[in-house]
Parts: C-alpha cells; structure tokens; sequence
C-alpha cells in the first residue's frame, strides 16, 4: 500500500462523550480536519464494539486520517459496553445498540464542526452496523458503506448455513463475550473508575453463544437485525463491498438486486479483509473510490461514480488449489445491474459420474459419506491472518471427494465463465428424518489436482423454509433445490467441471443427528451454471487506482504470531483431529505504551462413522496493558453432542497483573431441533 495523505492537516482528539438520554455514554475518537470548526464538514463513521484506543487503532489511522485530509471528520465510536465506553454489552446488534447509534449520529449532526450529512462505514459488525441504522432512518445519515456483511443474520452470518449448526458459532461466539469484557483504559476514563466499570463488566459476563445454539430456527431472535425483512426500510445510498474469499459475499448480489435506493456493489478476490489491504490481492484504491463515493453524497460533488456500472466483479482465473494464495489472477468485469442481462443460465443433465450437455442414461445412486468428509474445506472465514503465513484456503478436494458422489463434465473446449450463484436441481430420497447435503463446485486441472470454485451447505429439513421444518419422509423422493454461493470464476480449456454431493462437511458444520444415506436419481437432477460470456466493454473499463491511505500507527513486535493447521488421525476409532492454532503475537502501540497480545486455537474431532463423536473446543486469549496495568481475559468452550442433544461447558478467566481476579463456568444442554 502506498502512503499518502491529503491536503488537510488533521487534528487527533483521542477521546470526546457522546451523550445518551439514559445517562451513559460512548466514547469516541476524531479526526478533524484543519478549519472544520469554521468551514463545517461531513462526518463518517464507524460504529463497532473493537476497542477505538487500542483494538482497530492501526488501521483506524491508515483510513479515518485519510479520509480527515480530505475533508471528512472521521469518528471510531465505540459501543456501549465496550472499550472505553460506559454500560454493559448485551449481545451482537441488539436493539439499543441501534438506538444509541441513532442518538450518536444526532448528537454529531448538532456539533459545530459537522455540516449535518453524515455517513457510515464497516467491516464486518462495522457493516451490519451500518445496514441496520440506515434502516433507523436517521435524520443526516446520507449513505453507507457496508463492507463483508450480511442482510440475514440467520442464514449468513456465520451462525447456520442452510440450516446446519457452523462451528463458527462457537469459535466466533467464544471470541465475541470473551473480549467484549476486557477494561477500559485508565487513561481515557481515569484513575479508579476503570476498575468499577471492569468488575461490572466481569459480572455481566455471559457466554451469549447460548443463544445462539438455542436458536435452531429462523425465529425472531435472527430477524431483528436483519435488513432482509424489509429492505424498504434503507433509503439512504449503499455502496456493498465483498469478497470472493470472504463467507459473506452473497449480500453484495441481495443488497443490489433488493434495494431501491441508489447503490453500487464491488467484489473481489479478497478475504475478511478492507480491499486496499485485501489478501488474496490485488488490492485496489478502495479509500479512493470512498471518496468518490462520500464527495458524491455527502458534499454533492459530481465524482462520475454514479454514471458507471451498478456492480464491479472480479472474476478468477483458474488457480491450483493451496492453502493460501498472496494473489489471485483475473480481471474485472461491470454489469448494469443484478440480476444482469449479461448472465445467462447453461443447464447439466447428471448421470452415472458425469455431467453433461445431453440427457444421460437412468442412474441410482447412494450415498452416505464419513463424517470427515469437509477435512480440505479451510476457513470457514478466511481473514488473510499473518500474509502468507495463513493456512486458510481450501485444499485439494481429492481428499473430500473421496467420499462424495462426484460428476465431471467432459474437457471443456473453450473457456466457461460464471458470474452468480450456481444452481442444483435434484430428485433425492433420505432413510432418515433429516440429513445434510453439502455440494461442492469445483475446477478439475489436467494434472488432476482439483480447486474448489464454490459451495453451500442445506439441512434436509429445512428444504421447504428454515422457519416450519419438515422432517424427509423414508423412501420418497423429494424435489430439492438449493443456490450455491455466488461467485466469478473462469473454468479454462482443458479442465473439467465437477459437482461433487456429500452427506458431511466437517469441521465447517455439525454433522446429522443419525448417519443418513440419500438416493440421488441423478438422470432426473440438474446443475445450472450462469454463464457471463466476455463483453468489449470489460477492455474498457477505467483500472482502479493503486491502494493508498495514511501511515499506520507506529509499533513493535514483542513476539512474533503464527498461525499453524494441522490434521491428526488416529487409526484404530477412525478418529480425526483438526487442529488450528493462531497466535497473533504481542504488540506494542509506541505512541500510547498499551501492549496488546492475542492467542487461540480451535480442536475439531469426529469418527467417520458416528456423528455423536463429534466434538469442538475453542480457547481464546486476549491480553492488554501498559507498565504497572496488565490485564487479560480467556474462555474456552467445549461442545459435543448426542443423537438428540447439543451439551455446552463454557468457561471464562480474567486476570490483572497476572493474577486470576475472576472465573466462572456454564454448562448447558441443548435439545437439537431437527439439526
């Protein structure tokens, strides 16, 4: 990333409180630009639960000072009950956070230094958090920018995927109430005050995964916070940002198809990651392309970004697959609109390990794979953790499909690219009241190393609806389809396509209560690829500019991370063991002193052939302190099942100066439903 700063000078205030009717308030840190308080600017700002003082503040600066030089005041709030903030935090995207946020942007519109138009942007909660105020309406909120996040909290957050429990629930969960009751700083909230607030904080604590697991359908719980239940409700400009390395690329497709506000939709090859520091790369100038978006609606400037293409992609080349790649190779492709007139739908007959153009002859076929099948899958979110040190990515699928009901088309002749959400239509059977079916789209390569291009996970009894289940029937064929997530992808000349069917994908999701087999009657089921041909006007698109932002906070390594991904069998159970181990390092923040380490891991263990053997631990660790202040909290979270029960043990530590202040411990059971 190039260095570069804008023509304003900028002033820092470390710390100003904002105001709630209720008394509490957020803290926050701004970045104005010089003559702001004569000459009043638009605000933009992120709204997320991260620690402004020294959780995000690295990349705070690189951003939010940009955007000042140029004119902005740029605000890091964060929310109530975490980092410097007062009150308690409740669960991720409850009500009063909503609330407060639209006191938050009031109160903004009000200071001397803001012209009244405001805007916000995020990753992540940051972005969910920008969708679910703009369907508050606040007077002065213009336009978002909702970076790797979701409309539906059920079906794409990390929670459930087409109804299957993801162990992203528990990771993610352990991480979420485990760090959201670390202190504030001394030096922000002063003297003793930080340690009432921490030991209120420590006493709330608890484990909101609960919940989470509790929630099997798609009920209320999910729906608040889900812009997807009336995307009506949005009337400011959207601008959606993914990635295809991402687990939330598919609300880019939604947002654009859905809303009726003005909107604009960018995808490409990135992880969990801001496109100008995006890994897989290339990275772009995507703190340029906000500007041209913020001038546009918050100062009324005539940027062009408007008149060009509603939906940029960037569509993959073919790669060999790997557990992490610096950059993937393609190129960029605009559309009008979504759907697009430019996609057009290219149908596959199935039949006996084949797929084909032409109707295929009758064809059976079982199957009931090991509960291992999913051990190449990667990250369920790839986040780019330590550059090219991240084993994320997904592996050669030879391991997977060996267990899978696989079909391959002939070699293609010509390229084949797709650009959308493929599509299976199959006629199955179940001898069991629910099963999974996961199906994998993958790139064959002539040396037979296959790359998997896309996937998704479906809970049979959640076929007809996530909301009233209905439990598959033995012996009768049901019509099932199901979307896999979108994606850009050109399959070459030479290669072959290849859908591959399982009945697990672990350690991604949890297995079936009971081994199912399915009956696939593959003559009667088909694959539909939306096919998006090159256009001349592809050549002529303007190249994005080069990424850039502002100097990122000065630091220093005090210990160096690694990530590590490492598979144990053990021969005799037919047991397998994943195991990731991420350590982030330790790091100082020079300018403030504050030293902050994180450190987990995540153990999955199954047998291949009893799904009650399946079992999950995650431990999470995160340090901060500065001289005589050191500060920690850890929580570790063991789940197995049974045929009729999810059972959580769940415990939680902190510590100050290295001594346990403080512990507690949960356990719980919780009745499967139909999961």
């Amino acid at each position: 990333m190039k260095i570069a700063v804008g023509p304003l000078p900028v002033t820092l205030v470390e710390n100003i409180w904002i105001p709630l009717s209720d008394g509490t308030r957020l803290a926050a840190k701004i970045w104005l630009p010089e003559g702001a308080a004569s000459n009043p600017v638009p605000a933009i700002i992120d709204y997320i639960p991260y620690r402004k003082r020294d959780g995000t503040v690295v990349r705070d600066e690189i951003m939010f000072r940009y955007f000042a030089s140029h004119g902005y005041a740029s605000i890091r709030i964060d929310i109530r009950g975490t980092g410097d903030s007062d009150g308690l935090f409740e669960d991720e995207y409850v009500k009063q956070e909503q609330d407060d946020a639209v006191e938050a942007i009031e109160w903004i519109t009000r200071q001397p230094w803001c012209s009244g138009n405001v805007g916000m942007i995020g990753i992540s909660w940051g972005g969910f958090s920008a969708l679910q105020v703009a369907a508050r309406r606040p007077k002065g909120l213009m336009a978002i920018v909702t970076v790797c996040s979701t409309d539906d909290r059920y079906e794409d957050d990390g929670h459930h995927m087409g109804g299957c429990l993801l162990n992203g629930t528990l990771d993610w969960g352990t991480t979420c109430f485990t760090s959201m009751a670390l202190p504030p700083d001394p030096e922000i909230v002063g003297g003793e005050h930080w340690r009432s607030t921490w030991m209120k904080r420590l006493e709330n604590v608890r484990p909101t995964l609960i919940d989470w697991v509790t929630h099997q359908r798609r009920d209320d719980f999910w729906k608040h916070g889900s812009v997807c239940e009336d995307y009506g409700a949005i009337d400011c400009a959207v601008f959606a940002v993914g990635g295809w390395a991402d687990s939330y690329s598919n609300v880019v497709f939604r947002l654009i198809s859905n809303l009726k506000s003005p909107r604009k939709g960018l995808i490409g090859p990135w992880g969990h990651e801001y496109p100008h520091t995006g890994v897989p790369g290339p990275a772009i100038g995507f703190l340029q392309e906000c500007l041209r978006w913020w001038d546009h609606w918050l100062k009324g400037e005539d940027t062009g970004i408007m008149k060009e293409p509603m939906l940029r992609s960037w569509m993959l080349d073919s790669a060999e697959p790997s557990a992490h790649y610096d950059e993937r190779p393609g190129h960029w492709v605009a559309d009008p609109s979504w759907p697009s007139p430019h996609v057009s739908p290219r149908m596959y007959h199935m039949g006996l390990g084949r797929l084909s153009r032409q109707a295929l002859p009758e064809a059976r076929l079982e199957i009931s794979s090991p509960e291992t099948v999913g051990m190449a899958s990667g990250e369920f979110c790839p986040y780019a953790l330590l550059g090219a040190h991240g084993p994320e990515m997904p592996l050669d699928q030879r391991w997977d499909d060996g267990g899978s009901l696989v079909f391959d088309s002939e070699l293609l002749t010509e390229a084949t690219p797709i650009l959308g959400a493929p599509v299976v239509e199959l006629e199955i059977s179940c001898d069991k009241p629910t099963a999974m079916l996961a199906v994998r789209l993958s790139d064959v390569r002539p040396s037979g190393e296959v790359t998997r291009v896309t996937y998704r996970l479906l809970n049979l009894a959640h076929r007809n609806g996530h909301e009233d289940l209905q439990q598959m029937e033995a012996g009768k064929s049901y019509h099932i389809r199901l979307a896999m997530n979108e994606v850009g992808y050109i399959f070459p000349p030479g290669h072959r396509i290849r859908l591959s069917l399982s009945t697990a994908y672990w350690p991604i999701a949890f297995p079936a209560p009971e081994r199912a087999t399915l009956t696939l009657q593959a003559d009667a089921s088909r694959l539909h690829l939306p096919i998006r041909m090159p256009r001349p006007s592809d050549d002529e698109l303007p190249a994005f500019d080069a990424a850039e932002g502002c100097p990122p906070m000065a630091t220093t390594v005090l210990r160096p991370g690694n990530v590590e991904r490492f598979v144990r069998m053990d021969i005799l159970p037919r047991q397998v063991t994943l195991t990731v181990k991420r350590d982030d390092g330790s790091l100082r923040l020079d300018p403030i002193g504050t030293v902050v380490g994180l450190k987990n891991h995540m153990i999955y263990s199954i047998a291949e052939n009893d799904p009650t053997t399946a079992r999950t631990e995650v431990y999470y660790r995160n340090e901060v302190g500065r001289g005589a202040w050191e500060t920690a909290v850890e929580g570790r979270t063991v789940m197995t099942v049974t045929k009729s029960t999810f059972h959580l043990q769940i415990a939680f530590n902190a510590f100050e100066n290295g001594e346990l202040i403080f512990e507690r411990s949960w356990a719980r059971t919780i009745p499967r439903d139909l999961v």
